[in-house]
């Protein structure tokens, strides 16, 4: 996609250097909600509202890993749910979610701890886009297994490993350079390992590869060579589980 995109734009744009995701998202905070022809963003409101139907969340406490700028709470507060928590590595995406709900309660990550969250008091998570930004994906996922009550429930959606191993990255343009945000490749294969010691298990899941629906993304940038390079690449993934209920 790069080599493609090198032939329309300057070479000044492309420092790929991959930079934390802390920093990136900081950087693309004041833009990310205006993005009208991103893929990967349309995708995942496909991918997780599907999978969002599974989840009775009314009077439900909700923690919302890697919440950025609160995409989707607008959706899952016509719902009614008692609490959604936001936690994002972004003290300027969290900033722009107050400015939008100025009630919410949200908390910077360091680590990937949940910090003010008691063992077993989150009825569901949701986490989109983010576990390849988290290098290590088991210390997180445990952590999100500690505060998840027996029987509750997670959706979660990202970048798919295999678009990631291709060389696909998640870039914007920041000051006339292009930012590459760090990811990190967790196979699905490994994820599922991870989630069936921890007590989840998966319920349902969904992969999208880019495919003729996607076409018109790239006819809109000029890059249907780029189309036809990704044609038939799995480029999201998304999960729904649900914690073991040792009682029943």
């Amino acid at each position: 996609m790069l080599k493609k995109l090198k032939q329309y734009l300057p070479k000044r744009l492309f420092n790929t250097k991959e930079t934390e995701p802390g920093r990136a998202y900081d950087l693309w905070a004041h833009n990310y909600d205006s993005q009208p022809n991103n893929l990967m963003l349309a995708l995942d409101e496909a991918v997780f509202y599907k999978l969002l139907a599974n989840l009775a969340i009314k009077n439900k406490v909700i923690a919302d890993i890697g919440c950025g700028t609160g995409r989707h709470w607008a959706k899952l507060l016509v719902n009614d749910p008692k609490k959604i928590i936001g936690f994002d590595v972004s003290a300027e995406m969290l900033k722009i979610l107050n400015q939008k709900f100025p009630k919410a309660e949200t908390h910077r990550l360091q680590t990937n701890k949940l910090t003010g969250l008691e063992n077993e008091t989150v009825d569901c998570i949701i986490s989109t886009l983010t576990i390849a930004h988290i290098q290590d994906a088991k210390e997180a996922i445990t952590e999100w297994g500690r505060v998840l009550k027996p029987g509750g429930q997670m959706v979660i959606t990202d970048y798919h490993p295999l678009a990631l191993e291709k060389g696909g990255k998640r870039t914007f343009i920041y000051n006339n350079q292009l930012v590459a945000v760090r990811n990190y490749i967790h196979p699905l294969d490994k994820l599922r390992d991870i989630f069936g010691q921890l007590g989840l298990q998966v319920m349902e899941s969904i992969e999208r590869c880019v495919d003729e629906s996607s076409k018109p993304y790239y006819e809109k940038q000029d890059a249907l060579a780029v189309f036809e390079v990704w044609k038939g690449v799995p480029i999201i993934y998304g999960l729904y589980l649900k914690k073991y209920d040792a009682a029943l």
